[in-house]
């Protein structure tokens, strides 16, 4: 059975996956659909990270077709109707890199607060200048976490355990007493969430009703030295409104992990604002986590294909 990695894996093909299965490994196919169709007619598996869209003019393609692995936890890049109708089953890394995208969401939270990158230059430029280094602490700030599934949960324990106030919105669940009893987070509207946070993080799936959530109105909503983290789906923000919301408020700060279009084009104007932090979505991406999540994809694949009718 031929299982098409057509996207990076991140760590070598395990030796017992590459014994059990024929396993080809082309990650170009991601950049070419006409080359990639040809390719997936006789894969028995597929194995892809965000850019591919496994839509029906792909599972058409690939009439053998059992099984579809996601190396991350978003799947809007899956059609999972489709898949569904045409038996064809996905798995992916729920919380296998949850851990990597929590302290992203730290890391960024303390680059903010004490700008290590800015005093390293003014040293390196032969500047000792304390009081151009004093940053702030994270201690007594508010956390705001849009959506409150597995990395939602971890950054909202690492965040209590710096001695933020953590609140908490999730527009595709109910409110949880578990917030307040396990976690200390205290459930709240999207409007008191984003008027109350001093730090803004994202982490919701891009779904129809998720699509441009914060918009100009909610982002207008936002303190004036706000920090918006973005490790969520690009879709989740309105790009242009956030540029408007920037430009308005030159104190408010904006670190962007995803970007609606990855990657983003060349004239992109957030680039161009000195309080935005771009990283090419690497939020998830550590050594460790990438090892979890190839293994637990891989190990899903094989359950799959174990299972299946007619296996040789």
């Amino acid at each position: 059975m031929k299982v098409l990695v057509v996207e990076a894996l991140g760590c070598p093909v395990p030796a017992w996956f590459a014994q059990k299965y024929d396993v080809s490994t082309d990650p170009g196919l991601a950049a070419d659909r006409s080359r990639l169709l040809a390719q997936v007619a006789n894969a028995t598996a597929l194995v892809v990270r965000n850019h591919v869209q496994v839509d029906r003019e792909l599972l058409a393609a690939a009439p053998r077709l059992r099984v579809v692995g996601r190396l991350g936890v978003g799947l809007d890049n899956i059609d999972l109707a489709a898949c569904q109708e045409r038996g064809v089953e996905v798995v992916w890394a729920r919380g296998e890199n949850a851990v990597a995208v929590a302290e992203y969401v730290l890391a960024a939270m303390l680059d903010h607060a004490r700008f290590l990158r800015w005093t390293d230059a003014l040293c390196r430029a032969g500047r000792w200048d304390r009081a151009a280094g004093t940053g702030r602490e994270l201690a007594g700030k508010t956390l705001g976490l849009l959506g409150f599934g597995d990395i939602a949960q971890r950054v909202a324990v690492r965040a209590r355990a710096f001695g933020m106030q953590v609140l908490a919105h999730d527009p595709l669940a109910p409110p949880h007493s578990v917030w307040t009893g396990d976690f200390h987070v205290q459930p709240v509207d999207l409007q008191t969430l984003c008027r109350s946070a001093d730090y803004l993080s994202l982490h919701v799936p891009l779904t129809p009703a998720t699509y441009h959530l914060l918009g100009a109105r909610e982002l207008a909503w936002l303190k004036p030295q706000a920090v918006l983290i973005q490790t969520a789906r690009g879709g989740v923000v309105d790009e242009q409104a956030l540029y408007e919301a920037l430009r308005q408020a030159p104190d408010r700060r904006a670190v962007l992990d995803v970007r609606e279009q990855e990657p983003p084009p060349a004239d992109d104007p957030l680039r161009n604002l000195p309080q935005v932090l771009l990283t090419p979505h690497i939020a998830g991406l550590t050594e460790e986590s990438v090892q979890r999540v190839a293994r637990a994809v891989l190990c899903g694949i094989d359950r799959v294909l174990r299972s299946s009718p007619g296996e040789s």
